[in-house]
């Protein structure tokens, strides 16, 4: 990926921003007014001096005076700091929160392939740290850049008013520290990069093995799993402890040749009061104003640390957003009716270039048909249904529906005439009566119960504390792995589709339970369409139809019986389950 500049990244970041324009100027406007209120207190502090350095002449009324205006001064430019820090924090949370919903829809518009080839713990990385470091380094930054070139114009003519002379050194010599800084912080920036990587990388297996614990705590290998993780750690220490090396060179190189600075200013304020050119009142409010003259470049070099770390999540984040959308199919007609009618002609596909997996593929299915498909690992049984819901695109041939290509029509148009249940059942954190109804979310409760009575979900949803309302957990821990199962089958038991698709839908329930299940599926799939993919071939003895599928091929085709009788591919398969 060609890495991007401050400039091309902060015009993509602009869209984002715009929205909230508002609160980006009453967060400049507050820090200006901050600045004109803290830049006038060095006056009156020199004026007061002024008013006491002889011995019986302090007029004390006076300094009173301007002892109050420095009070109401300090108070008011610490509350207008305040409010500006305020509309910051606001800020950088609302442009946060739009590029996140952003990123989100983006990644329901980009093809299942970009989700299935990328870390989902890399992906979350990406929407949650990167897009914090973003909002925090540029807005951040970008306020405290447009604030010090204000606060460095202010005080450049001040300085010059009270005496032009030491004024001028300031001017020639201040800019050095942050040359300095520039120059020091460069090196960083790939390190920064690296840093930013490395995170994602060591979030995306952190989620993996997070998400696998029960898988790893039973195969006994926690600690190579430890180790694995702590590699990735050390990498992570040592590519953020180079970076924040560098960068904390930056601010104190910084304030050495600032305070030098000020010293130098401070010996010939001092030389030039003992010749009578100027008041040491004037050289102290000068001193004052020499200091908040450097000040901006010392935010600037501290901030350039956070820069770099934006720069590189940007990159991370703006490559995300720039993905691909599937193909737009806002221009098609929709498919508004189905008769079940499922027709693959001459179909190829694969998701490498190098390895083809299907291969003229051609099938038939009338309506009402039960068709399984059966083969070994791999063979592209999972693909098809891939290819069926159009999550993938053929490579060539075609896939019609009720006569209609589906590449021709929307694809949420087809795919509402579908009802789905994996071999990896999904529930989310709600109710178990949303979650049935998730595909029809104004069934009614008597609706969702008739359901789960089909699905023989409702005894045991009976038992639970809450019944009905009993809400599942974010991992669904609160239920067994069967019961996850009859719950996503009583979703299609509800919805009722004229088209069915079972990828495994039965591997993690119990005999007993499976077979009330095929009765359940028997009456809820009657006259229409249904595609089962199994392992457990004593599952689909009563389809209408078999596929058996070998390295992309259907290789045989026929009813349970006719497929024994030929002592072919099946045959074997069959032989090898039930050792017959």
């Amino acid at each position: 990926m060609k890495k991007k500049g401050y400039q091309k990244l902060l015009s993509q970041l602009l869209p984002y921003v715009r929205p909230h324009k508002t609160v980006f100027f009453l967060s400049v406007i507050f820090a200006i007014f901050a600045i004109v209120a803290n830049m006038a207190i060095p006056i009156f502090s020199g004026l007061a001096i002024d008013n006491m350095l002889e011995a019986g002449a302090v007029h004390f009324r006076t300094i009173y005076i301007y002892l109050v205006i420095i009070a109401i001064l300090t108070i008011l430019s610490s509350l207008l700091d305040w409010l500006g820090e305020y509309y910051m924090y606001i800020l950088t949370y609302k442009t946060g929160q739009t590029i996140r919903n952003s990123i989100y829809s983006k990644l329901n518009r980009v093809p299942i392939k970009y989700i299935d080839n990328n870390s989902h713990g890399d992906i979350m990385n990406t929407m949650i740290a990167d897009v914090e470091n973003v909002t925090d380094g540029f807005l951040s930054g970008f306020k405290s850049i447009v604030c010090g070139i204000f606060q460095l114009i202010v005080v450049m003519v001040i300085m010059l008013v009270l005496k032009w002379s030491l004024a001028l050194v300031v001017i020639v010599v201040a800019p050095l520290s942050l040359v300095l800084a520039i120059v020091i912080t460069r090196k960083s920036k790939r390190l920064y990069r690296e840093r930013v990587e490395m995170q994602g990388d060591m979030s995306g297996y952190a989620e993996e093995m997070i998400t696998n614990m029960k898988i790893i705590k039973a195969f006994n290998d926690e600690k190579r799993t430890v180790d694995r993780f702590n590699v990735y750690n050390q990498k992570m220490y040592k590519s953020s402890e180079k970076s924040m090396f560098y960068a904390s060179l930056a601010n104190p190189s910084s304030r050495l040749v600032n305070g030098i600075l000020y010293g130098v200013i401070g010996v010939m304020g001092a030389l030039l009061a003992i010749n009578g050119q100027i008041k040491i009142g004037r050289i102290s409010s000068f001193l004052s104003y020499s200091d908040n003259f450097t000040k901006p470049f010392n935010d600037i070099t501290s901030i350039f640390a956070d820069l770099n770390i934006a720069v590189a999540s940007a990159n991370r984040v703006f490559e995300l957003l720039g993905e691909k959308d599937e193909l737009s199919d806002r221009d098609l007609p929709e498919l508004k009716t189905c008769n079940g009618k499922v027709d693959l002609k001459n179909v190829e596909f694969s998701y490498s270039k190098s390895f083809k997996l299907i291969e003229n593929l051609n099938l038939h299915v009338e309506r009402g048909q039960r068709v399984a498909i059966v083969g070994p690992t791999g063979c592209g049984k999972s693909t098809i249904i891939n290819l069926l819901m159009r999550f993938y695109d053929v490579v060539d041939g075609s896939i019609k529906v009720s006569n209609r290509d589906i590449r021709k029509v929307k694809r949420a148009s087809f795919r509402r005439f579908y009802g789905m249940v994996l071999q990896e059942s999904w529930l989310y954190n709600a109710s178990i009566k949303d979650n049935v109804a998730y595909a029809k979310p104004d069934a009614s409760m008597d609706e969702v119960i008739e359901a789960c009575k089909l699905a023989n979900a409702h005894a045991f949803i009976e038992k639970l504390p809450e019944g009905y309302n009993t809400i599942i957990t974010e991992r669904a821990d609160n239920i067994s792995a069967g019961q996850k199962q009859l719950l996503c089958i009583a979703r299609i038991m509800l919805l009722r589709p004229p088209m069915i698709i079972l990828d495994e839908a039965t591997s993690n329930i119990d005999t007993r339970t499976e077979a009330k299940i095929q009765q359940a599926l028997d009456i809820v799939m009657e006259g229409k369409t249904c595609f089962i993919v199994a392992h457990r071939l004593s599952t689909i003895e009563n389809a209408d139809t078999i596929l058996v599928m070998n390295k992309g091929n259907i290789v045989e085709q026929g009813t349970h019986k006719e497929l024994l009788d030929k002592h072919g591919f099946y045959y074997e398969l069959f032989n090898s389950q039930f050792g017959v």
